[in-house]
């Protein structure tokens, strides 16, 4: 399991926000009052109704069909808890290795509507990765092979390989066992 210096120096290497891309937008109002100019609202509305079928069906098998239906790429074995939400704008951006597990409620957002722009990146799940239920996982985050999230998160970076995070946002554990043994709460 990498330290958390080693954690630093693959985040120091390259951050969730190089791979994400900046579009402005025009005029004053926020960049959400422009989404219609950034995706077809024809192809939202799909999504959303795509999205409903994911959350609420009990089938892991259908549940990955309608998710590879939205342009996920979705690897063997996965398991998509229900609630889950996969981005609604730019699902195409998720990619989910194999046997990964998506907890109850979890959300993976591949978008960032902000005031003058708006932002898209990849959200990358690593093979038996698994997210924890209420996490929520922000665009151009990398989730390594056999990481963990845990439960209620906020995914900022990259989890390394074979770590576990916590917390809002979301820390290498070994960190907050630190932080605990020095008195801190």
């Amino acid at each position: 399991m990498p330290t958390a210096a080693e954690a630093d120096a693959v985040s120091d290497d390259e951050s969730r926000h190089d791979r994400v891309t900046a579009y402005s937008t025009p005029g004053p109002l926020n960049s959400l009052q422009h989404w219609p100019d950034a995706k077809s609202p024809l192809k939202v509305a799909f999504n959303y109704v795509v999205v409903w079928l994911i959350r609420t069906s009990p089938s892991l098998r259908l549940k990955n069909w309608l998710l590879g239906l939205l342009g996920v790429t979705v690897g063997e074995g996965v398991s998509w808890g229900l609630e889950a939400t996969p981005d609604v704008f730019w699902p195409e951006h998720i990619t989910l290795g194999d046997h990964v597990i998506i907890g109850y409620d979890s959300t993976l957002l591949c978008h960032e509507f902000l005031q003058d722009e708006y932002r898209v990146g990849d959200v990358v799940v690593g093979d038996r990765a698994m997210i924890g239920a209420g996490a929520i996982v922000l665009p151009g985050v990398e989730i390594g092979e056999g990481a963990q999230v845990a439960a209620n998160s906020l995914v900022t970076e990259d989890v390394p390989a074979g770590e576990t995070v916590a917390g809002v946002p979301a820390r290498p554990m070994s960190e907050w066992a630190m932080r605990d043994s020095d008195g801190d709460d």
